[in-house]
């Protein structure tokens, strides 16, 4: 892991200002959320991979991932990679209201939302499901998004509830 902000070749996390973030790679948006709420590399894409063959350990093609090998997990294996660290997701969708959430209970955010697929610099017209974390640090709520080249700040926690109405409108937390 680097502390000076820069991403090595073989590794997609850094620190930046005492913060962990984990970019993307492949599809492994679940793996780096997962990591990015957890502030360090708590989770491997093996781990995740076994995750799925005790989900579906009959299957050929295993539901809970892409077919390809290059992550694409389910809620599932999220859900599963918590528990096995005794962490319980508390599910949430665009149905209920942000304010609802106690903020209390949660050790983190890991949302699911659209986004777009890009190509290097070129943007397709193809929205896929990702991945994303947001985390509490040292009092402000950050936006952990591996697609993001740095984390972003969201602020206190009434702008992370303001923050969550907009992003629940088109994803669910």
């Amino acid at each position: 892991m680097s502390r000076s902000g820069e991403n090595s070749a073989s590794d997609s996390s850094c620190m930046i200002n005492g913060i962990f973030h984990e970019r993307q790679r492949r599809e492994l948006c679940a793996l780096h959320a997962l990591n990015n709420v957890f502030q360090h590399k708590e989770f491997s894409k093996d781990e995740l991979d076994q995750v799925c063959n005790r989900l579906a350990p009959a299957s050929v093609l295993n539901p809970h991932k892409s077919f390809l090998g290059t992550g694409n997990y389910d809620i599932n294996v999220i859900m599963a990679a918590l528990q096995s660290r005794s962490y319980q997701a508390i599910w949430h969708d665009k149905r209920k209201k942000a304010a609802s959430i106690d903020l209390g209970r949660c050790s983190g955010f890991i949302i699911n939302s659209l986004s777009t697929v890009s190509i290097g610099v070129l943007k397709l017209p193809i929205r896929r499901r990702h991945w994303t974390a947001i985390q509490s640090i040292d009092g402000e709520y950050w936006n952990l998004d591996s697609k993001l080249k740095t984390p972003e700040k969201i602020g206190d926690p009434s702008n992370l509830i303001d923050y969550l109405k907009v992003t629940t409108l088109s994803s669910y937390v």
